[in-house]
């Protein structure tokens, strides 16, 4: 038995999630999850990988885990961790800011009431950024707990006071500890949004602190509000400007999303980049702090799909933006040399990815380094000469690598990882067919020659914007293939890495086109010798699980349905869920498009279901509410007219999971579940209860 039908070997194996680069370009650190000893959760341990041969060496361990590494100049490492202090009481729950010297031990820096995460470091001066919170209300000026408006320059005097002043911790951490004493879990809300993916907000005004030298966070946006929630954040290199993503509330539950730059010294924030019909964020700040890189997004509207543009934007001004021309490429990640003359860019590219070389000064792409896989964690070496990164495939789990930036397409150096992997146990090639004039393409996963024709799972990707391109852990198909099915995975109409046109085709998210797509690449591929059309089923995960909902009263085709974290009423999905501004604003309401409603909401076609359905779901799911499977659930067993006890229809509920099913016993019993199922509709095999244990 390999380690992909073992399901609980799978689950252990150890996966690689980050790296780190020194500023010297001497040190490599990768992030590496494993389960914890009970299998309740995946903890994550330092790692740091050799640059010049030999064997990776592990540089932390506790049960908390460590995460989120970052290089100082004098080659001190910072990571976070809730661990607790050696001489501590072990009461400390929330993460801290760690610092490992050289040569020592690790001690903390700084820590907060409500914990840091992602430092960042000004590569020369070596101050920290990091993201933190106050209770809202901590601030004695009641009127910080509304958000400024975008470009609203903060009171300098007022910004640095409240900041550096130790009373504003104290009572934050004595008003933390008295609502947590008395077990107070409400939230008064006074505005959009309340929920995000899987946390509440509200109970807390998000922040940015530079950790001074003393190891105490001094408050950068003391009037924030919830203009930083979610936020992405960057600092130059000398410690004097910060730009970060700001969100501020519009009437009717709407944002404007822009970006600001941050006066360290005085608070003094500025605008650099709002524009009414546009979405601007993930602001990265060129080391010299002349020019920001961002993605400015179209809202898009139910007739105009949204479209990207990646932009160098001067910081001075008087210049205009700069639009970087990446073609197909789907951005997902950019980062500056330490220079500040080139941005390296990564991103969805044709069922792959690409990494981009582009000019600081004309926003031109000098070379296309890679393009056979994808790409993330870039680290671009001090020199300029080399740029680490990891390389993840369909068939590849994420492994660390070093590019060549002076070569194009290039097959990258794999360097020793931290986090191996067995070989999958199967066979990759890549399908394609036309639809309507748009080439439609995918992968196939297959078992070994000399099996004979493989049942077929056809797996629907989330998103919609997004691609079958890299590995994934929660749906990884050669566990599939581990036991003996085949896996197609298409990228349909929506998906990403093919160009603005190829999204405009199914726009707005209009289930029938993406339908058409799958099922074109799923004729073409069932004809095979080695795959057997006649047993299939099909499978998908948020959007991909809204389509097997409408799929599910579309097609008798196949023996078994799988949907995870789907849309099934999309009237009562899009005013529930955490970003019901970005439906409403794309979709409107029923009366502004009743036909758009009637086609694609899958809860019109609940009677025509005949096939059976496995529906999983989180009911800690705010993207897609646990109220979609509630509803499909009772739709599926009230028009159930058998005996009760041979109802064809399964639904597996993960209490404490959200949109994705995360921990290490959960996933176990999810594949387990699933190929079950799977296995009991399609080719005929008794049920067989998972012990969910």
């Amino acid at each position: 038995m390999t380690d992909y039908a073992d399901l609980s070997a799978f689950v252990a194996l150890p996966r690689l999630t980050g790296l780190a680069l020194s500023q010297d370009g001497s040190r490599l650190v990768a992030t590496v999850q494993r389960p914890d000893p009970k299998g309740a959760r995946y903890v994550s341990a330092l790692w740091e990988v050799p640059l010049d041969g030999g064997e990776p060496v592990r540089l932390t361990r506790s049960e908390k885990g460590e995460s989120a590494p970052a290089f100082r100049p004098d080659g001190s490492l910072l990571f976070t961790s809730a661990r607790p202090e050696p001489d501590g009481d072990g009461d400390d729950e929330e993460t801290a800011l760690w610092l490992l010297p050289p040569a020592g031990e690790p001690r903390v820096l700084a820590r907060t009431g409500g914990g840091l995460s992602g430092p960042v470091v000004a590569r020369h001066a070596g101050a920290v950024l990091a993201a933190g919170s106050r209770l809202t209300g901590t601030d004695p000026d009641p009127s910080t707990d509304r958000a400024a408006p975008a470009g609203q320059a903060a009171d300098p005097a007022r910004g640095a006071s409240l900041g550096a002043d130790p009373g504003a911790d104290e009572l934050d951490a004595a008003r933390r500890r008295a609502r947590k004493d008395r077990k107070v879990t409400a939230i008064l809300h006074t505005g959009f949004p309340i929920r995000h993916w899987d946390h509440e907000l509200g109970a807390e005004s998000p922040r940015l602190f530079l950790i001074e030298p003393d190891g105490r966070p001094r408050d950068l946006t003391p009037d924030a509000g919830v203009a930083l929630t979610e936020a992405d954040y960057s600092i130059s290199a000398d410690a004097v400007t910060v730009a970060a993503s700001w969100r501020t509330r519009e009437p009717g539950g709407a944002f404007s999303r822009g970006v600001v730059l941050v006066d360290v010294a005085s608070g003094e924030r500025t605008v650099l980049a709002d524009q009414p019909d546009r979405e601007q964020s993930s602001p990265r700040i060129a080391p010299d702090g002349s020019r920001v890189a961002l993605l400015s997004t179209t809202r898009g509207s139910y007739d105009t799909p949204r479209e990207f543009e990646l932009r160098i934007v001067p910081v001075k001004g008087g210049e205009p933006p700069v639009a970087v021309p990446v073609g197909d490429l789907w951005p997902g990640e950019w980062v500056w040399s330490a220079d500040s003359q080139t941005l390296y860019v990564a991103g969805d590219l044709h069922g792959r990815g690409a990494v981009l070389a582009v000019d600081a000064a004309s926003g031109a792409v000098r070379r296309r380094l890679a393009a056979d896989a994808s790409y993330s964690s870039l680290c671009p070496a001090p020199d300029g000469r080399w740029v680490y990164a990891l390389r993840s495939a369909v068939d590849a789990p994420p492994a660390p690598v070093r590019l060549d930036t002076t070569a194009d397409d290039q097959q990258p150096v794999t360097l020793p990882t931290p986090a191996p992997a067995p070989a999958p146990p199967g066979r990759l090639t890549e399908v394609a067919t036309e639809v309507d004039g748009a080439t439609v393409r995918g992968w196939l996963c297959l078992p070994p020659d000399g099996d004979g024709p493989a049942p077929l799972m056809l797996w629907i990707h989330g998103g919609p914007f997004s691609s079958f391109n890299s590995w994934s852990w929660r749906w990884n198909p050669w566990v599939p293939v581990a036991h003996g099915w085949a896996v197609l995975m298409p990228d349909p109409a929506l998906s990403t890495g093919y160009g603005p046109e190829f999204i405009a085709r199914a726009w707005p998210h209009r289930a029938g086109p993406v339908w058409a797509d799958l099922e074109a690449l799923l004729d073409a591929v069932v004809e095979r010798s080695d795959v057997d059309g006649a047993r299939t089923a099909c499978l998908g995960a948020s959007f991909g699980g809204y389509l097997t909902n409408w799929v599910a009263g579309h097609t008798d085709r196949f023996g078994a349905i799988v949907t995870h974290s789907g849309t099934w009423a999309l009237d009562q999905k899009n005013d529930t869920a955490d970003v019901a501004d970005n439906w409403l604003s794309w979709f409107g309401r029923p009366a502004d498009h009743p036909d758009w409603y009637a086609e694609n909401s899958p809860h019109h076609f609940a009677d025509r279901i005949r096939t059976p359905m496995l529906l999983t779901h989180g009911n800690r799911d705010y993207r897609v509410p646990v109220g979609e499977a509630l509803r499909l659930w009772w739709d599926l067993v009230s028009r159930w007219d058998g005996d009760p006890a041979e109802l064809p229809h399964r639904f597996l509920n993960f209490t404490g999971e959200n949109h994705w099913i995360l921990s290490p016993a959960n996933s176990e019993i999810w594949y387990e579940t699933v190929l079950g199922f799977c296995a009991q509709h399609v080719l005929g095999r008794p049920w067989t209860r998972p012990e969910l244990l």
